[in-house]
């Protein structure tokens, strides 16, 4: 079994990894003492960018394979935005609840609502890069919240295929299709082919 190190503070994320990985020869496990490693700057552009960041940052303090992802909201109306800046829109100490508040606000009356969601997942062995995956999916921000699975903006986001947001929709549907899916199951693939 392989065993692939996560560097990630969002427990919602780490699980979502940990269900992927369920079904394949992998385990996945926090970086043991990530939460003592002072956090790195995210200056990056773009989700990759970051990716690559944050996994030479921490790859540093790992014994074999780490990996870590950068993923965000992109909303077409918004030119993009928030982005690279998804967890941090409504400022420094942004929450969920202040994120998706924001986001309502800055689309009031605005009829076009198409969005996506984005993943990128840089893969290290120390320093060095082995991979970087990406995914994304498309959805419609909707004008209120609906459902209290999942975190971020999940509640917002609206999936046509499923006829529901991807906060009512259960973890492992949510996963089935979701951009932070599409993304570690990419880096899994080649993990198995290598």
């Amino acid at each position: 079994m392989t065993r692939l190190l996560c560097a990630t503070g969002n427990p919602g994320k780490l699980r979502e990894f940990r269900l992927a990985a369920s079904h394949a020869p992998v385990e996945i496990e926090l970086l043991p003492n990530f939460r003592e490693i002072p956090p790195c700057v995210e200056d990056g552009a773009t989700f990759e960018e970051n990716a690559i960041i944050k996994a030479r940052h921490y790859g540093r303090n790992a014994a074999g394979l780490l990996f870590a992802d950068d993923s965000g909201l992109e909303v077409d109306a918004l030119g993009g935005a928030p982005g690279v800046y998804s967890a941090r829109f409504s400022g420094p100490d942004a929450t969920d609840a202040g994120n998706n508040r924001l986001l309502l606000e800055k689309l009031r009356g605005v009829e076009k609502r198409t969005a996506r969601f984005v993943c990128a997942i840089a893969l290290v062995e120390g320093e060095q890069i082995r991979g970087i995956y990406r995914g994304a999916v498309e959805g419609v921000i909707l004008d209120e919240a609906r459902g209290s699975a999942g975190f971020g903006y999940d509640p917002l986001f609206y999936y046509a295929p499923f006829g529901c947001t991807f906060g009512e929709a259960s973890d492992e549907r949510k996963f089935s299709v979701s951009h932070r899916g599409q993304a570690l199951v990419a880096m899994l693939q080649d993990l198995v082919k290598a």
